[in-house]
C-alpha cells in the first residue's frame, strides 16, 4: 500500500487558514463533505481534544493532527498545505507548521494507522518532496505529485 492509495486530489489542499484553529476546521469541512463520517461534532471534539493533550506539530514544519475514532468507517488522509506557514501550531521545534497531515481512523484500526502513519513520515522527511508540495497551486497537483512516488 502507498500513500496515494489513501490520499485523492479531494483530500489536498491549499490552506486558507492563517490559525492553526482555522486550519483544522478547514479540513474538519473538507471531511463533513465526504459523508464519510456521521457525527461531526464529536470529531471535532475528539481532535480537539487531542491537540490539548500536545500539540500535534512535531517539528520541521510538519503537523500530523490525529484520531482514532468510533465513527470512522475507513481511514481518511487529507494533506494542507501553508506555504508561508502557520506560526501558532505551537510545534515542538517552535518554527511555523507549512504542512498539515490529517489522519482519522476506526477505533480498532490500529494496523492502518501505523501503516499510514509510517508512509506519511517516510514521504515527508524528503525535504525536496516537501518543497514540491509547498509549490503545487492546488489539491490536484498535489495528489500528482503524492501519486508520482
Amino acid at each position: 500500500m502507498k500513500l496515494k492509495d489513501w490520499i485523492k486530489k479531494d483530500q489536498c489542499m491549499v490552506l486558507q487558514s492563517t490559525t492553526k484553529t482555522e486550519t483544522i476546521l478547514e479540513m474538519l469541512d473538507v471531511i463533513a463533505t465526504t459523508g464519510k463520517i456521521g457525527d461531526m461534532e464529536n470529531l471535532k471534539k475528539e481532535i480537539f481534544y487531542r491537540e490539548q493533550i500536545m500539540s500535534t506539530g512535531i517539528g520541521q514544519g510538519l503537523a500530523v493532527p490525529h484520531v482514532r475514532f468510533d465513527g470512522a468507517r475507513e481511514p481518511i488522509v487529507l494533506i494542507g498545505t501553508k506555504a508561508e506557514g502557520l506560526s501558532d501550531y505551537e510545534s515542538l521545534d517552535n518554527a511555523p507548521v507549512r504542512i498539515v497531515v490529517m489522519i482519522i481512523v476506526g477505533a480498532e484500526q490500529h494496523r492502518e494507522y501505523l501503516r499510514i502513519l509510517s508512509l506519511v513520515a517516510h514521504k515527508l522527511k524528503d525535504h525536496a518532496f516537501q518543497e514540491e508540495l509547498l509549490k503545487a497551486e492546488n489539491g490536484e497537483d498535489m495528489a500528482l505529485l503524492i501519486a508520482g512516488e
